[in-house]
């Protein structure tokens, strides 16, 4: 029988703190929060490899995977997330991001655009008795401005363009992290608000899978 609990510290161990994660609130959390619960039933021996982990039952294209732990686990240290901030998770598929998130912020929105996943991702959080997250539907290009502006915005996967869209919606001083795949080269990004200002900077190298509705636009040629 797997030891989950066993993993979970595995997985901390020698993917998450490795790659420089050292708050010790994510690293609490992620040692807490049972990352088998958000991937597909008969992928669950597999939840805590460090590579991205199937969450539906699709395939190709329409696969949904929750992100490898480190990557997850440096995106949302980069965030800097505070007690008291309200976070928005976009492409929240199961839910896992959310659920270390609401570790950290007052109050997380979670967004899916796949009603199935964000069914599962209610039906999870409510298991685990987490009451700060609220899930949402709707189109993850989009964002949710309705309540906003945020404090910090947690991208669960690849983009292809800077987000505008999800920009605007941040408060000032807030902050935004997603992998930029930008064909050849692919790294995590954060961008800040500053008044009317977007700065922006790369973190590190990342993979990560584009999430829908942010896949680079066909180029036509004449």
């Amino acid at each position: 029988m797997v030891n989950f609990a066993d993993q979970r510290k595995n997985m901390v161990e020698s993917q998450v703190r490795p790659t420089d994660v050292v708050d010790r609130r994510i690293i609490r959390a992620m040692l807490e929060v049972p990352r088998e619960m958000f991937v597909r039933e008969d992928l669950k021996a597999l939840a805590y490899i460090d590579r991205e982990v199937p969450m539906n039952a699709e395939g190709g294209r329409n696969a949904r995977r929750l992100l490898a732990p480190s990557v997850h686990a440096r995106l949302i240290q980069a965030l800097e997330v505070l007690e008291g901030e309200l976070a928005l998770e976009v492409g929240c598929g199961t839910g896992y991001g959310s659920a270390i998130l609401a570790r950290l912020a007052q109050t997380v929105v979670a967004l899916e655009v796949d009603q199935e996943l964000a069914n599962r991702a209610t039906t999870i959080l409510g298991e685990l008795s987490i009451d700060n997250v609220a899930v949402v539907v709707g189109p993850l290009t989009a964002g949710w401005p309705s309540e906003g502006p945020y404090d910090v915005i947690l991208v669960s996967g690849a983009i292809t363009e800077p987000p505008k869209a999800l920009l605007d919606q941040l408060k000032d001083g807030g902050r935004l992290a997603a992998v930029l795949d930008e064909g050849e080269i692919s790294r995590a990004m954060l961008w800040q608000r500053s008044g009317t200002t977007v700065s922006s900077r790369a973190l590190f190298e990342a993979g990560a899978p584009i999430l829908p509705g942010f896949e680079r636009k066909p180029e036509f040629v004449f």
